[in-house]
């Protein structure tokens, strides 16, 4: 029997790939498990090619051969090898006119010198796929083939004194040479110019904003959460529409200047939300000045004031004595304008001396009553148009002194305190390398020593390597997701961002990862396309339950159908079960789970979680991991994240139960008005809530115009709820308007709701 389900699963592709090229699809495929067939019977034509039943052996699995000596060959132009090294290697053996291969353990590296001609590196692969087949080497053997200035932190180990510093990269050094291309042809350009971010998501969602104030979560009111203070930090809830569901994406937004306290609160109210909202929505720690741009288009328009808002902010200045920085009109600020377009452009303040200015932007600076809007030399009229939109926005009163760079008046610099030195030079987009898929593993604790957290790389990975029973890591440098199975260890949010935050401490990969580095927590089954772009996803795969074995077994028999996991209902359907408060609690079992029942064809059926969402039972062997001598798909060493590392994680390895609580969903109507605060004397994560009147529409409401409701009437109402502008109005001009009536308008979803009173006016 093999080792694992992971194991089992992988012998299920190679049954599929034999049965699909050996035999066309036209053979029966039978699976067999320690003398018992798993939903087949005829069992002793099994034993019959055998000729008779025998009792399977228990002995272990010899261990692996001894590890090779690490060779370094250079490889000629006739694809000849010259050995030129072995055991610990020097970074001067590879010279950049050559092609060499480094033989290391049960992973080979082909590595291309610069310099080196097309038809160089063309012999150079040849011979090294030669070299193995001669050798007969194990087919599992992995070859890497490098370029100068691209290679990996595995090859850089094999070398003692290997440089730290980065390298330009070789797409920079081309980019250049493009750009002197264009230029000798006659255009004015100084590189190429990078194409505009495009939104993977519906960016004309739901916004709320929610910010952390003295252990609790007060809402922003509306007006405001557009705007975001360094000392404060933030939750934002972001609701918008795909394949006609309601789909939910949390952000934590921690300010630069933001207590440690604050942070803490941030991240454990937000995942205490988020692990009980239905239908398990997205959660993202994002932290000031490291925005991932589709932060910036959910908001469109966005102001990043210095200094704070909040009370632990307040009594920290009062504490140190030190000047309140908090932006008011009556203080000097400096604003740098940056963005893509009107719907997606930000005013970020930054410190008022000459130092914080750039060639490549355009600035506001308030003084002494008078408004500056700065033009750097290498901004465009995209920038200045941006530049006018952000005054508009920050202002509207405001009648700005526009001043290009090298022409600004005395007064200007009298403001920034002086003229100093600063960057002229045109910044450039650092190029994104393509992104790398680790699998976690858990060890055992031993003794009152923490087990460790190790990370292996998936080389060529694909969907099926997202595998239920295991929590992933995508690193895409500029950003990274933690993909959490349904049937692994890691039960809530917080342990899986924390998991995130030990692999960019770790840096695996050596790429000067920051620990300020985005990082999404993402669950199996609720993918959103900004994660399955990097993959050629089938939504099918995505949908079905039971373990990896279970699933591939499914798949080579045609039996699909029987792993297929309902169709997920909005957020905003509750269960009938309510508690007397009108939230939902989970039925009661003898371990405060539900047990699943046995379907008709022997498999379990998942059950609902008290979160509401379906999960698959466990493996019949418990949570089981991918082996490290599968080399194939995995790296050859195996980096080591000890548990002291993660923070705020559970110290039983992740393998307790979640605590069952009893919260409202955030799309409860209780929640807009509500105070979330930690409940006093208690370890776990729970939360209290104050929640506020109904904020449902009045039954009975005076009906006025739809010109004296709407927003920015001449002639308003006075003393009418803003937030219910349209029950005001009269059945029949409601149906006018909305093309609807008001039972059908208020069975829609929140966010429909919303999308269609801004149409209007009405919002």
């Amino acid at each position: 029997m093999l080792k694992n389900i992971q194991e089992r699963a992988k012998a299920l592709e190679v049954v599929k790939y034999i049965k699909e090229h050996k035999h066309k699809g036209n053979c029966e495929v039978a699976t067999i498990e320690d003398g018992k067939f798993v939903g087949d019977a005829e069992v002793g034509e099994f034993w019959n090619f055998f000729g008779g039943y025998a009792p399977i052996p228990r002995d272990p699995p010899q261990q692996p051969p001894e590890a090779l000596a690490v060779k370094l060959f250079w490889i000629t132009l006739q694809g000849k090898f010259t050995q030129c090294g072995s055991g610990r290697l020097k970074r001067s053996m590879l010279e950049s006119n050559k092609c060499y291969m480094l033989d290391g353990e049960i992973q080979m590296f082909v590595w291309m010198g610069r310099i080196t001609s097309l038809t160089e590196r063309k012999t150079s692969i040849s011979a090294a796929e030669d070299f193995l087949r001669a050798q007969e080497r194990p087919v599992n053997t992995h070859v890497a083939f490098l370029t100068e200035g691209s290679e990996t932190a595995i090859f850089k180990s094999y070398f003692d004194d290997w440089p730290q510093t980065v390298a330009p990269k070789l797409y920079e050094e081309g980019r250049e040479k493009v750009a002197a291309m264009f230029k000798q042809k006659g255009y004015d350009v100084e590189e190429l110019p990078d194409e505009d971010d495009k939104p993977h998501i519906d960016c004309n969602g739901t916004l709320k904003v929610w910010r952390v104030n003295n252990g609790k979560l007060s809402p922003v009111p509306v007006v405001d959460q557009r705007k975001l203070y360094s000392g404060d930090c933030y939750t934002v809830q972001y609701i918008y529409s795909a394949d006609g569901r309601e789909e939910r994406l949390y952000y934590i937004w921690l300010g630069n200047k933001s207590c440690a306290e604050d942070r803490d609160d941030a991240v454990s109210l937000t995942s205490v939300i988020v692990d009980s909202t239905k239908a398990e929505p997205v959660l993202a720690r994002i932290v000031e000045n490291k925005e991932p741009s589709q932060f910036f288009m959910i908001f469109k328009t966005l102001i990043m004031f210095k200094g704070g808002m909040g009370s632990r902010y307040k009594s920290r200045v009062a504490e140190k004595g030190v000047g309140d920085e908090t932006y008011d009109d009556k203080k000097t600020a400096l604003f740098r304008i940056q963005g893509t377009n009107r719907e997606n452009m930000q005013a970020v303040q930054v410190d008022q001396i000459s130092r914080s200015l750039n060639s490549s932007y355009c600035y506001i600076l308030k003084a002494d009553g008078s408004i500056f809007a700065w033009l750097g030399n290498l901004s465009t009229t995209h920038d200045h148009d941006l530049l006018y939109g952000m005054l508009d926005l920050i202002n509207p009163t405001w009648q700005p002194i526009l001043v290009r760079e090298g022409s600004e008046p005395d007064v200007f610099w009298d403001a920034l305190g002086g003229k100093t030195e600063y960057p002229k030079e045109k910044e450039i987009k650092r190029f994104v390398e393509d992104p790398h898929l680790f699998v976690c593993t858990f060890t055992e604790d031993v003794g009152s020593q923490p087990g460790d957290l190790k990370v292996k790389e998936i080389f060529s990975y694909t969907q099926d390597d997202l595998t239920t029973e295991d929590v992933l890591i995508l690193d895409c440098y500029t950003e990274i997701f933690v993909w959490v199975g349904h049937n692994s260890a890691v039960k809530s949010m917080q342990q899986a961002l924390s998991i995130g935050l030990a692999f960019l401490k770790k840096d695996v990969l050596e790429e000067c990862l920051s620990m300020d580095t985005p990082t999404y927590v993402v669950k199996e089954g609720h993918e959103p396309p900004f994660f399955t772009n990097f993959f050629e996803w089938d939504a099918s795969k995505a949908n079905m339950l039971g373990n990896s074995f279970e699933r591939k077994l499914a798949i080579l028999k045609g039996q699909t159908q029987k792993l297929e996991a309902p169709l997920r209902n909005s957020p905003s359907v509750h269960s009938k079960e309510t508690t007397p408060t009108g939230l939902r609690r989970p039925s009661p079992t003898p371990n405060g789970l539900r047990r699943p029942s046995p379907t008709p064809n022997g498999l379990r059926r998942p059950s609902p979680t008290p979160n509401g969402s379906r999960r698959p039972s466990p493996a019949p062997n418990g949570l089981t991991r991918r082996q490290s001598f599968d080399s194939y798909t995995q790296r050859s060493t195996s980096p080591t994240i000890s548990n002291s590392e993660i923070s705020k994680v559970n110290p039983r390895r992740f393998s307790s139960p979640p605590v069952p609580r009893i919260i409202p969903s955030a799309s409860s109507p209780d929640l807009r008005g509500a105070d979330i605060k930690p409940v006093s004397g208690s370890s776990s994560a729970k939360v209290k809530i104050n929640p506020s009147k109904d904020s449902g529409p009045k039954q009975e409401l005076v009906n006025y115009p739809y010109n004296r409701v709407k927003v920015g009437s001449k002639d308003p109402v006075p003393d009418i709820d803003i937030t219910k502008r349209e029950a005001y109005l009269s059945e029949e001009e409601f149906q006018e308007k909305f093309a609807m009536s008001k039972t059908v308008f208020y069975q829609l979803p929140r966010w429909k709701q919303n999308k269609l009173k801004m149409s209007l006016f009405l919002f």
